[in-house]
């Protein structure tokens, strides 16, 4: 049940972090063992990999499981937490359990009902994207990961599927997986874009189109919403006639709007839509937008500026911020555009966002200029320090507690 699971383990006892360590390891489980809350903070909002469940002590030297749980979900949705705790903080889990956490095990523990009881918060998650074939395809978030459970179960099927996102959300890649995924994969995979075709009918119906090209394969359908009504009902009679391949369509996320103007068939939406994947804009993953920047950084910085050797923290909590209308592929086009413009050694916000630089005279309040003065100050001097939080404090000439305040304040992490 633990084999290939990538677990983080945040407990400060030597004795019971060792034991748990060794145990999970030998059930094949993949380990981060961390012994600080502000350690686990950043390692669980960037990671290296997904994260199938978090095993947390509820007392921490520098803090609690329950600040670190409360903090990961005022900017997102947590991993399923494991929270192990002394009979006297029941109360203390039972809360955390109503909060979103997963579980809680009391101390003292029988390690086959604690083994049971984390097999149960990672049973569910598919094994298809556990090794190097299949790395996760849209990020490192929990809603990443549910979309990646919804692309295996739509894999082991053949109904129809509908991938539903704004624009540069990734869903021909999530239709690519699906297919890669399916026991059609040695088949064709044949893709039709109707916002780019100026005749969807020929396309998709034509000697040469969709249909009589993929065979057994898999057929994407892009933006099905621009289909006319002779179109739609054209579908509607080649999915009654029977089709050998299988039927992926993709849409934007105002098909009930046109449902309810009559411009879109309701019979055809639900043909469609019998397995249905839904993909949150990047506004709401900000973990998946760093972790998509790191990931292009890697492919493009080496080919066209390797002068530049990384990114700056406090770029990484600008991309946090940006809403990403574009997605995706507004990323890419930002990244490209700022590794031509970058001047040092690490990319900075204003690299990937110039236009800042140009807005308008708004002038800010005083607590807001403040604030971001000492955001601006704390990131510099992580960056500094290399995320050392004491450093940091030394340079800052503040108390390290001080320092840790404000960086819960401002969503900062460090080391």
């Amino acid at each position: 049940m633990l084999r290939n699971r990538y677990i983080v383990l945040v407990e400060d006892d030597e004795i019971m972090g060792g034991s748990l360590l060794q145990r999970l390891e030998l059930e094949g489980a993949q380990v981060l063992w961390l012994k600080q809350m502000v350690r686990a903070l950043g390692a669980i909002r960037t990671p290296k990999r997904p994260i199938d469940a978090v095993i947390c002590d509820i007392g921490l030297p520098d803090g609690s499981g329950e600040d670190l749980f409360a903090t990961l979900a005022r900017t997102g949705t947590p991993p399923p937490f494991l929270f192990i705790t002394g009979q006297g903080g029941i109360g203390q889990a039972v809360r955390l359990i109503k909060s979103g956490a997963a579980d809680y095990v009391t101390k003292p523990f029988d390690m086959s009902v604690f083994l049971e009881r984390l097999g149960l918060l990672v049973g569910n998650r598919e094994d298809h994207f556990l090794n190097d074939d299949f790395p996760p395809l849209l990020g490192v978030s929990p809603a990443a990961r549910q979309i990646e459970t919804l692309i295996a179960r739509a894999a082991a099927d053949s109904l129809p599927a509908l991938i539903r996102g704004g624009p540069g959300t990734g869903k021909d890649l999530v239709a690519r997986r699906i297919h890669d995924l399916s026991d059609r994969s040695a088949a064709p995979f044949v893709a039709v874009n109707l916002s780019r075709e100026a005749d969807a009918e020929t396309a998709l119906f034509a000697a040469d189109g969709g249909f009589c090209t993929v065979g057994e394969g898999s057929l994407f359908i892009n933006a099905v919403s621009k289909m006319s009504a002779q179109v739609q009902s054209r579908l509607l009679e080649r999915l009654d006639q029977g089709f050998e391949g299988r039927l992926i369509a993709a849409c934007g996320t105002d098909l009930e709007a046109l449902i309810s103007a009559g411009s879109f068939s309701s019979e055809l939406f639900y043909r469609l839509a019998r397995t249905e994947i839904p993909i949150p804009p990047l506004a709401k993953r900000p973990e998946d937008a760093v972790w998509l920047m790191r990931r292009l950084f890697g492919k493009l910085a080496s080919r066209h500026m390797p002068e530049v050797e990384g990114i700056s923290a406090l770029c990484e909590a600008a991309v946090r911020a940006h809403d990403w209308p574009g997605g995706g592929r507004e990323l890419r086009a930002r990244l490209l555009r700022g590794l031509t413009m970058a001047t040092g050694p690490l990319l900075q916000p204003a690299d990937l966002f110039p236009e800042r630089l140009a807005g308008p005279d708004e002038m800010m309040s005083l607590a807001e200029a403040r604030e971001a003065a000492e955001r601006a100050q704390i990131i510099a001097a992580l960056d500094r320090t290399g995320g050392q939080i004491g450093e940091a404090a030394k340079l800052l000439r503040i108390a390290r507690t001080t320092l840790w305040e404000k960086m819960q304040k401002l969503g900062l992490s460090g080391t």
